[in-house]
């Protein structure tokens, strides 16, 4: 007579159980191997970057100069956008069709504006989120009568989180200078967060370029940069330092500074209640422009709003009660006289951001 035994349906449950978590732990542990593998890790300063595209025009003292800075939102977040960091619900904000749309509108202004030199920022270049669009490629092919320059400050191979994931991200700051370039250098920032978040962050940097200013022995130094947005506070102060130590430096050499970009704060010398925080929505933080040593200017211009949260898309809301934010802007140097510094208002149609023109003339030094 054969015998058979009689699974007990409680352990069955339980073995079940266990194989489950015995999936789930190896597969986390397969995911932290990998990125910690494929963790993207800048040196503190990454010299000799590429530099693209045909510049031939020079600069000289007495020059007036027109410069634009714009965070293009890689492409994603326009009007019908909204983005579950800022309190939104969406994680893919835009279809392929869309990034393309909101592209072509970046590409037609600053076509208008017709800059000589512009900074950008959140230039996708093999991202999940912008649909593998090129971005920086895109904008190279348009502008390839500047001289330009990528660095990364978010790379991450995989980013596992929320629900869907946000996937394959590769990033960064863009330079375009009508004028040769001759070097172009990634400077690391401070970095606020800590293993295994910092696996799956922004490593956010100072993209730094130089152009020859003819007749004399000085540089025009491009600063491009995008701040820290979602830390506790510190991390802002620390990479403000970092920026402000390497303006003063370059100063000491009586070099003509523009440093320009998405601060995610707003300068204490601009009208900080010209768009106040509302209760639930991300703050910006504030720049103390006083514990700034030297001769700087400080411009934001607080007429339009640079900014716009992301807790909701803007195309079908109340735009008067609408939470806007003054964070982008320039710091320039004191040889540099300021003619205007305007914020393009855009209705935030392609992107999150305004962008920000400003117009200068190149001074004597003292």
């Amino acid at each position: 007579m054969e015998n058979t035994k009689k699974r007990s349906p409680v352990k069955l449950v339980f073995k079940i159980i266990g194989i489950v978590l015995l999936v789930i732990i190896v597969a986390f542990a397969g995911l932290v191997g990998f990125l910690s593998v494929t963790e993207y890790k800048p040196a503190d300063i990454t010299a000799n970057l590429e530099i693209g595209g045909k510049a031939d025009k020079s600069v000289k003292v007495g020059d007036s100069l027109t410069v634009m800075s714009w965070n293009i939102g890689y492409g994603a977040l326009g009007d019908n956008a909204d983005f579950f960091m800022d309190g939104g619900e969406s994680v893919n904000t835009a279809d392929t069709q869309r990034v393309t749309e909101n592209m072509q509108g970046v590409v037609n202004e600053i076509t208008s504006v017709n800059p000589d030199i512009f900074f950008i920022q959140e230039a996708d270049r093999n991202s999940s989120r912008s649909h593998r669009i090129n971005e920086y490629g895109m904008l190279q092919d348009v502008f390839n009568n500047y001289n330009s320059t990528f660095a990364n400050n978010f790379k991450v191979s995989f980013l596992p989180y929320p629900i869907p994931p946000i996937g394959k991200v590769d990033s960064g700051v863009a330079t375009f200078s009508s004028y040769p370039i001759i070097d172009a250098e990634r400077r690391q920032l401070p970095i606020p967060f800590s293993w295994p978040v910092s696996m799956m962050n922004l490593k956010r940097c100072l993209l730094v370029s130089r152009v020859k200013i003819e007749g004399t022995d000085k540089y025009l130094v491009l600063v491009n940069l995008h701040l820290e947005a979602y830390d506790d506070g510190e991390g802002k102060i620390a990479q403000t330092k970092m920026l402000a130590d390497f303006l003063n430096e370059e100063a000491k050499n009586g070099n003509y500074i523009i440093a320009g970009g998405d601060f995610n704060q707003i300068f204490s010398s601009a009208d900080v209640n010209a768009y106040p925080a509302q209760e639930g929505k991300w703050a910006a933080g504030e720049i103390d422009v006083t514990q700034i040593d030297g001769e700087w200017q400080f411009l934001m211009d607080s007429s339009v709003p640079s900014c716009r949260s992301l807790d909701q898309p803007l195309e079908n809301a109340d735009k008067d009660s609408f939470q806007y934010y003054l964070i982008d802007g320039f710091i320039v140097s004191g040889n540099i006289k300021v003619e205007s510094c305007e914020n393009q208002d855009l209705g935030f149609k392609v992107s999150d951001h305004n962008p920000v023109v400003l117009k200068i003339t190149l001074e004597e030094s003292k």
